[in-house]
């Protein structure tokens, strides 16, 4: 394997990990959302991963051999709480009002598994590039 699809596939890796963190972090942001209807209410955004094989790679737009890509943001289908307040102006006509589905803790751990990814893919991508560096000293001697 080149030292070009090494960083490509650790590029990728380091992509998909970044958006994986930014859509943790707007659910954090909405985890306090209200709403008058389930389907108003905010729901939880889920990052999907696909393996991306030697036999997927498109050579004309030149994929590295290999990798991840992010193919959609999915919402979580987890049904969003009903709360009863009946003299809240967003409360439906039972007087239950609905709140996202986020559950914060399982944003913090997702955070910190996706922080770990990213900090694995760089020291990887830092052991190929001494790796190759000191290849080239070698082949100076």
């Amino acid at each position: 394997m080149s030292f070009e699809n090494i960083m490509g596939i650790a590029g990728q890796a380091m992509d998909a990990q970044t958006i994986r963190i930014n859509a943790a972090v707007s659910n954090i942001a909405n985890a306090d959302t209200q709403a008058g209807s389930p389907d108003d209410a905010f729901k939880a955004k889920r990052v999907v991963f696909k393996s991306i094989l030697a036999s997927e790679v498109n050579q004309e737009r030149g994929d590295p051999v290999g990798g991840v890509r992010v193919t959609e943001i999915a919402e979580d289908n987890k049904p969003a709480p009903a709360i009863y307040k009946p003299n809240h102006p967003d409360a439906d006509e039972d007087g239950y009002i609905y709140t996202s589905n986020v559950d914060v803790m399982t944003e913090m751990v997702d955070i910190t598994a996706a922080s770990r990814s990213y900090e694995s893919v760089v020291e990887a991508s830092n052991t190929a590039k001494r790796l190759m560096m000191r290849t080239i000293e070698l082949l100076k001697k």
